[in-house]
């Protein structure tokens, strides 16, 4: 298949670029020059958030496929997909299972009420959430039933941006007593960029269309089977300390932002972690072990010289040094 990848250098977009190369498919990249797109592919330069001229590099050309994972404005999305919409076969589309509106209860299929408000026309500074289902819009408008929307949720492994398993590996591995955020047996809810990425282009290459939430199933592995597999990937002698969501939320610190990937239970836990998935499961998704992930993102990691990249418009995650220090050293700490 000849496939445009929208980005394609980093993350999501390095990992779908980097499974289409390895299945042997005409790959072409389109990006701003910032990161290097891999070997192999061809590489065409602009920049779609100064509107048409940006595009200039996009006017002549056909695809069978083109995958956009757009997180900004979806006034860009809504231009590339016009700008295609006569010369590409299929577009699948990146989105998040932050389109449904909030609080999306347990057990939520794709056909669950989304966020109101959202337009493939607007322009910066839209919410997350808005931002993403506009760029959904902005697809459909363009490409109608030749359209996949991939709503992922918490999306991990090598290559990532956001700092999240990073985090988490880097504060393993340097060892001591970590305040591990319980209950141990709390599910998670995730997906490998890379399973991800291979399901992204089996799914294009027959043809699927419409909405899918990609993530693993329910309690595909646990915030301790997590952070037990981080303490193995670093060989470290990190002693994990299990603390109550009462008392972590007593001291101010955040879920999610402060301990990556962890919540109490509540509707963000329900909404994040216990979504239905059993369209984008029946139609072939598979997701690794989470050991299998957390090793190869430690391998990555170590790679970089143990320093992950940061995306400029996503804020820095973890735990405060002096505020751990505080929760092992409070009376009663575990």
């Amino acid at each position: 298949m000849k496939i445009l990848m929208l980005g394609g250098t980093e993350f999501v977009g390095r990992a779908v670029t980097d499974a289409a190369l390895g299945r042997g498919w005409d790959v072409t990249v389109f990006h701003r020059g910032r990161h290097a797109a891999p070997a192999g592919a061809r590489t065409l330069t602009g920049d779609r958030t100064t509107g048409e001229k940006g595009l200039a590099a996009l006017v002549d050309g056909t695809w069978d496929l083109v995958v956009d994972t757009w997180s900004g404005a979806p006034s860009a999305v809504r231009d590339a997909a016009r700008l295609l919409a006569g010369r590409a076969g299929h577009f699948s589309y990146v989105s998040s299972r932050s389109v449904y509106a909030y609080p999306a209860p347990a057990g939520l299929p794709e056909d669950g009420p989304l966020v109101a408000g959202a337009s493939p026309d607007a322009g910066d500074d839209v919410p997350y959430a808005l931002a993403k289902r506009g760029g959904e819009l902005a697809a459909l408008d363009a490409f109608g039933d030749r359209v996949l929307l991939a709503r992922a949720g918490l999306i991990l492994g090598p290559g990532e941006n956001i700092g999240r398993l990073p985090w988490w590996l880097s504060r393993t591995a340097r060892g001591g007593p970590v305040v591990a955020p319980g209950p141990p047996d709390a599910g998670l809810q995730y997906i490998d960029a890379r399973d991800l990425a291979d399901w992204l282009l089996d799914a294009a290459a027959r043809g699927l269309s419409g909405a899918y939430n990609t993530v693993s199933r329910p309690g595909h592995t646990t915030m301790g089977e997590l952070l037990d597999a981080c303490v193995r990937a670093t060989g470290s002698r990190a002693r994990l300390r299990w603390t109550d969501p009462e008392v972590l939320l007593a001291a101010g610190v955040e879920p999610w932002t402060d301990l990556p990937v962890w919540l109490p239970a509540g509707e963000l836990y329900d909404t994040l972690h216990q979504g239905d998935v059993a369209r984008a499961h029946a139609a072939g998704l598979r997701c690794r072990p989470v050991g299998e992930t957390v090793a190869d993102t430690w391998a990555w990691l170590c790679e970089r010289g143990g320093v992950a990249p940061q995306r400029p418009d996503r804020p820095a995650v973890g735990l405060d040094a002096r505020t751990e220090a505080k929760l092992l050293g409070a009376p009663g700490s575990p």
